[in-house]
């Protein structure tokens, strides 16, 4: 770098150039024709031809796409709101209570128990939750029968009233290592001695957690909540591997819809302009976020 001529303070911007490349390539120039898209009207074999807002008006007026929303924040309270409540409640009795009594080898097994859904692909653990709820010859329902309750079998996946609520079931089950790893490592940080003079001054587990283990991992919790409300948002595979939004529209997200308009019903500019919708909604939720999380860090520090 000595020998390259200018300032120095710039010649290291030449690391940058390859990833600045790379993301003008593979985000900003697709995102930047993705929204073009969007207001043209275009099925992928001849050049498209503009519409205006006609698709978006199309979007505003369409109940399925609405309906996908809607099942976004079922997503959500199984992708976020229950594996972090899980994960809290998890990580503090594994650090506070299982690591204490038996030890920093049980508590690392635990923890990478929990964690191993998420070390699985995606489509590996639809197809294994897939097989264990297939109606015909399922795990689950062949265990009903087995044990004398084959009443009670179902097409647990493959029916309006069950199928949303046995995806997002499966959803957690994925999920909830997430969380629980990153709050044991934010409570790598806190002070052992803090809950030991707890526990010396009569605190319970469920004291000690509200008084030392919440506000100590405030942090991990915004980023928790943050990355796994863009991951419920988008969510896609496990949709399209277990139930391709059916039965009707009853599992449909807005990810999956647009894929069925790009690539069944080539309606590209209206898949187009739902992927764009989807995109500001993340963008939306993120401000939000990090504006939250700024005003909680102002406060504490004040």
């Amino acid at each position: 770098m000595s020998r390259i001529p200018g300032d120095p303070s710039i010649r290291y911007w030449l690391y940058l150039i390859p990833g600045i490349l790379l993301l003008l390539w593979i985000i900003v120039v697709p995102a930047v024709w993705n929204i073009y898209l969007s207001f043209t009207s275009y099925r992928g074999i001849k050049p498209p031809t503009w519409v205006g807002l006609k698709n978006w008006a199309k979007l505003m007026q369409d109940s399925t796409f609405w309906m996908s929303f809607r099942n976004s924040i079922w997503m959500i309270i199984a992708m976020v709101v229950i594996p972090i409540l899980i994960g809290l409640v998890l990580s503090s009795l594994i650090f506070d209570v299982v690591q204490k009594k038996f030890g920093a080898k049980t508590a690392s097994t635990m923890r990478a128990i929990y964690y191993f859904p998420q070390l699985i692909p995606i489509a590996v653990g639809s197809l294994v939750m897939g097989w264990i709820f297939r109606s015909d010859n399922g795990a689950l329902n062949t265990l009903l029968a087995d044990i004398g309750l084959g009443s009670l079998q179902h097409d647990w996946l493959g029916k309006p009233d069950t199928a949303l609520i046995f995806l997002m079931l499966i959803m957690i089950w994925i999920q909830v290592g997430y969380p629980l790893v990153i709050f044991m490592s934010g409570l790598q940080r806190v002070d052992p001695e803090l809950y030991e003079a707890a526990s010396l001054d009569g605190a319970n587990w469920w004291q000690r957690f509200k008084a030392i283990t919440l506000p100590s991992i405030k942090p991990e919790i915004f980023v928790v909540a943050l990355t796994c409300t863009i991951a419920a948002l988008k969510v896609f595979a496990p949709v399209q591997m277990l139930t391709r939004g059916g039965p009707g529209t009853s599992t449909i997200v807005p990810s999956y819809y647009s894929y069925q308009q790009f690539f069944q019903s080539q309606q590209v500019g209206y898949g187009a302009a739902i992927a764009t919708a989807l995109t500001v909604v993340i963008i939306i939720v993120a401000i939000l976020f990090t504006h939250a999380q700024e005003r909680i860090a102002v406060d504490n520090e004040e």
